[in-house]
């Protein structure tokens, strides 16, 4: 049970409300997450923003789908495990094959791949990346546009990672395990 109240988008008001109703529009839902996030409208609005950021970046949304599934196993997130998994299906139309190959940080093409491996390098050393980790996304074909926003959405992940880890918030997509 989710350790924090989900805020109801029905009774919110103010800034609550609207930052709830950007992501029903948005969604055609309002997750959980959201709905816990919505207790502090200042985290809500940061994450909606830095989310929104970035998918307007370089990097395609089925690479962004499966750097979120990625970095939700390795840091054993079922909550994120289970929406990026829905997400990456009916969104992004990756398949059942694709999906588990993302949460393995594994894919066919080479160029996805190595975008995996330094997103998973990232989360699991912290930040502290080697120079060879660096060297070898670059040789695969990274841009740095590339290279700096895998960061970012590692960065994302992780805080959504323990968020509701930490609030053990109630899943509501079609549950994925860790």
């Amino acid at each position: 049970m989710t350790s924090v109240p989900l805020i109801d988008p029905t009774t919110a008001t103010g800034t609550t409300a609207d930052l709830l109703a950007a992501v029903q529009r948005g969604l055609g839902v309002t997750p959980n997450m959201t709905r816990a996030m919505a207790n502090s409208p200042a985290l809500l609005k940061g994450y909606l923003e830095l989310s929104g950021a970035l998918g307007g970046g370089t990097l395609r949304p089925a690479t962004r789908e499966r750097i979120a599934l990625a970095v939700a196993q390795a840091n054993s997130c079922s909550y994120c495990l289970s929406a990026h998994s829905y997400l990456a299906e009916h969104a992004a139309h990756l398949g059942a094959e694709d999906i588990a190959a993302a949460r393995k940080a594994d894919n066919p093409d080479s160029g996805i791949a190595a975008l995996l491996a330094f997103a998973v390098a990232v989360n699991d050393t912290r930040g502290d990346i080697t120079p060879a980790d660096l060297a070898a996304v670059r040789a695969a074909g990274a841009s740095d546009a590339e290279i700096v926003e895998v960061i970012g959405h590692v960065a994302l992940n992780v805080l959504t990672n323990f968020f509701n880890k930490a609030l053990d918030v109630d899943v509501d997509f079609p549950i994925v395990e860790a």
